[in-house]
């Protein structure tokens, strides 16, 4: 534990006050064995909690721009993975005055399985205490269909150009297609907005944050911002499609010099109408913020 709390140490050397919110541990309930979530768990992360609260008061007595948060649950749409441990954690956040809140990851099969999420967290956490949101998607929806067939409008408008696809295209084949060559944007946009199972979910980061807000205790929701290279590598059909849930998409859509970056169909523009004056914070001129 001595060596734990001197790597915590060096990160808070690192951030504190200097970035607004700082969330203790990632995704707890997926990186412990299943028969520790009952018994070290919660231990262990209330022990890193306590530390970095003491940490906090004694380096800034006068008091710090950080923000702290626990962080982060998933599957809350899953019975299995609510237990005790579960509810012990969110006891914790509303007895420890110094944290803010809590952080959730809703990556979900639907909105209804997201809804879980909200009702879970809003029927335990007290009112005055904040959530998170800093990764959310459909990811798991996606997943589903790497298996069928890409949609055969798609194929009639785009054979001529991608000479390689037919109507038994896998869509995870497709995706393997873009990584590989890259798409236009306008290949990128028909492909989905062909596909029944993106189209009719669309807007679903819109309607997620809408929900957010409309409870008086989101703090900050976050979207995956640009695809990495590990979503494009080793694409087969048992890989997690994250490429699809960004709002930058620049390793699966071509990049016309002078153009617009390459974006995800509707999803940037979501992002777009959903920002608000009021949620802009000053900008620091030493200090990036997202």
């Amino acid at each position: 534990m001595k060596a734990e709390l001197a790597a915590v140490d060096k990160v808070l050397e690192a951030v504190l006050d200097k970035v607004d919110i700082l969330t203790v541990g990632n995704e707890p309930f997926l990186e412990t064995h299943r028969e520790e979530r009952l018994t070290k768990l919660n231990h262990f992360y209330q022990e890193v909690a306590k530390h970095v609260i003491a940490y906090r008061e004694k380096q800034f007595p006068d008091g710090c721009r950080t923000h702290p948060y626990m962080g982060a649950l998933n599957h809350l749409d899953d019975p299995e993975m609510i237990s005790a441990a579960t509810r012990e954690w969110i006891e914790f956040v509303n007895e420890t005055p110094q944290l803010e809140g809590l952080d959730i990851h809703p990556h979900v099969t639907s909105a209804q399985a997201a809804q879980k999420y909200l009702d879970y967290v809003r029927h335990w956490l007290d009112d005055d205490k904040k959530f998170l949101v800093t990764e959310f998607s459909l990811v798991n929806h996606y997943e589903n269909q790497m298996t069928r067939n890409i949609p055969a409008d798609f194929v009639v408008a785009h054979e001529d150009e991608l000479d390689t696809i037919t109507r038994e295209t896998k869509v995870w084949q497709l995706l393997k297609l873009a990584a590989d060559q890259r798409f236009t944007q306008q290949q990128w946009n028909d492909f989905l907005r062909m596909s029944p199972w993106f189209e009719s979910r669309k807007h679903f980061m819109w309607d997620e944050v809408r929900k957010y807000r409309e409870t008086n205790q989101l703090a900050v929701a976050t979207y995956g911002v640009v695809q990495g290279k590990a979503m494009v590598t080793g694409i087969n059909k048992d890989k997690k499609p994250w490429m699809l849930n960004s709002l930058y998409v620049p390793l699966t859509v071509q990049h016309d010099e002078g153009g617009e970056l390459p974006h995800n169909y509707t999803v940037f523009d979501d992002f777009t109408s959903l920002q608000r004056e009021q949620d802009r914070l000053p900008v620091q001129p030493t200090n990036a913020r997202m």
